[in-house]
């Protein structure tokens, strides 16, 4: 059981691994399987129900090829920017949902590797 204190910081964690799993179309039940833990504990976890634990932490940090930093708040995301969407940003994204929900975790999965690659190179993002 998660103390009291710890509540509101675990809510908040689970909330940040929705919205990235969410963001790269991926299903609980694949993120399970990626993290290796059941697609109860990722429910766990996004319900703030569960501690993360550090490995599971750093697993989920390289799923989402964020640092551990990035994953529990100590450092804001880079590549977050705010304003309007380009008329042909929303063009494209309008394309990807129209596919089917595979086509679109392909098109994404696609997108996260040709980032990761970006910032290996420490190409700007």
């Amino acid at each position: 059981m998660i103390k009291q204190e710890s509540r509101a910081y675990f809510k908040a964690l689970g909330a940040h691994v929705t919205a990235l799993r969410k963001s790269r179309g991926m299903t609980q039940a694949e993120l399970a399987r990626a993290i290796g833990v059941s697609q109860q504990a990722v429910f766990a976890y996004e319900l703030g129900e569960r501690r993360i634990s550090v490995l599971v932490l750093a697993k989920l940090a390289r799923v989402f090829a964020i640092s551990v930093e990035s994953m529990v708040g100590l450092s804001k995301p880079l590549h977050i920017r705010k304003g309007r969407l380009s008329p042909r940003c929303v063009r494209h994204a309008e394309r990807l949902q129209a596919l089917s929900k595979t086509q679109q975790r392909f098109v994404i999965r696609i997108i996260d590797v040709l980032e990761d690659g970006n910032c290996r190179q420490g190409w700007a993002r």
